[in-house]
């Protein structure tokens, strides 16, 4: 069994402490940081299999650690936020993290969260064929995505929605059936996020991201995409 790793970031010690009493008595071996510099260095030194970060952190805060590792990483993120604000949380998934849990939360929440961020992110696909949408290709089965050739980089996240809309083409699905479908588990106020991913995506695969192509919204309900052929 391939033991996993994370690392902790988040100025609060004694928070710290908990987290990383939880995550090793779930056999996780676990890094810790309590300021932004620090959590680079060794983000990119031990190269954790996931995140667990806070926004609001001294000298540099989880906004721009988020920027500054998907310029070169896919490394998973679960932001840790104690404000109960739904702009800063879809700020944090605009900018690449996968999940969000607000303060106070339980341990065993956050845990349990990062693991289902892994199982998504670790989940073999059935071999298939690759999907065309234009000059956008993807191979779920090599959890890759090129657009005119070039690979395009997306969050773990972003991939399994791509993944569930490419994989049912015309299907018209809700947010809801999103969240259920790529998080593993439900909740109302998760809905909204949603709607920063997919803005992500366009974002990363569309000519225009303003007039989209492939990933359609159907207005009062949610989004499907458009027709797509396999090679």
């Amino acid at each position: 069994m391939i033991q996993r790793s994370v690392l902790i970031v988040d100025d609060d010690v004694k928070l710290v402490e908990l987290l990383q009493l939880y995550f090793q008595k779930d056999g996780f071996i676990v890094f810790t940081a309590n300021d932004g510099l620090a959590a680079l260095k060794i983000a990119h030194e031990k190269e954790p299999d996931i995140l667990v970060l806070d926004l609001m952190l001294p000298g540099m805060d989880g906004w721009d650690i988020c920027r500054t590792l998907r310029r070169d990483s896919e490394v998973p993120i679960l932001m840790l936020t104690a404000r109960d604000e739904v702009s800063d949380r879809l700020v944090g998934l605009e900018i690449g993290a996968d999940d969000y849990v607000t303060k106070p939360f339980s341990p065993k929440e956050v845990v349990a969260r990062a693991k289902a961020i892994l199982r998504r992110t670790k989940q073999t696909t059935v071999k298939t064929q690759p999907v065309r949408l234009g000059d956008v290709v993807i191979e779920l089965d090599q959890y890759q995505v090129t657009k005119g050739g070039q690979p395009v980089e997306l969050t773990p996240t972003e991939f399994k929605i791509l993944e569930l809309l490419a994989g049912n083409p015309g299907r018209v699905f809700s947010r809801l059936q999103i969240v259920e479908q790529t998080q593993g588990y439900s909740f109302e106020s998760y809905e909204r996020t949603i709607d920063a991913h997919i803005k992500n995506l366009r974002r990363k695969i569309e000519n225009n991201p303003k007039e989209p192509e492939y990933i359609q919204t159907v207005y009062g309900v949610g989004y499907r995409m458009a027709g797509t052929q396999n090679e």
